[in-house]
């Protein structure tokens, strides 16, 4: 089964595309901030990662090796509302993020993305890591 995991601050906005997936036969896991996120990814496997540009405050290096840590090999696509930074945006695409703007279609977003399996490799360490970035 095809897992999307959101991480959103709106929680609205969330729901409203957990609902989508549920429509589309996907399943779904929201998270509001982004430590709670990287706990959800050490004990749930999903396809894919939406989360908001907002919520990402550690450098885009930064942020890679996080995801990879707990979820490697899974796609991360930052959401962004229209008229962001283009800097900051390019810094996210340059380090292998997919950057989508508000409001996009899911249907869109699962073409565009070569999803993996359905299940994520072990992640050894990487509880420890997380807990002692997220506390």
């Amino acid at each position: 089964m095809i897992r999307v995991l959101t991480i959103d601050g709106n929680r609205s906005r969330a729901q409203a595309l957990a609902m989508e997936c549920l429509e589309q036969g996907v399943g779904a896991r929201m998270a509001e901030t982004l430590c709670e996120g990287v706990r959800c990814l050490l004990d749930t496997p999903v396809s894919l990662v939406l989360v908001e540009a907002g919520l990402m405050r550690m450098a885009a290096a930064d942020q890679v090796r996080l995801f990879d840590a707990v979820a490697p090999g899974v796609p991360v696509i930052v959401t962004v509302d229209a008229g962001g930074r283009v800097e900051d945006l390019v810094d996210l695409e340059l380090h292998g993020f997919h950057v989508v703007s508000r409001p996009f279609a899911l249907r869109d977003l699962l073409a565009k993305v070569e999803l993996p399996g359905t299940t994520v490799p072990s992640r050894g360490g990487a509880r420890a890591r997380v807990e002692a970035l997220c506390g």
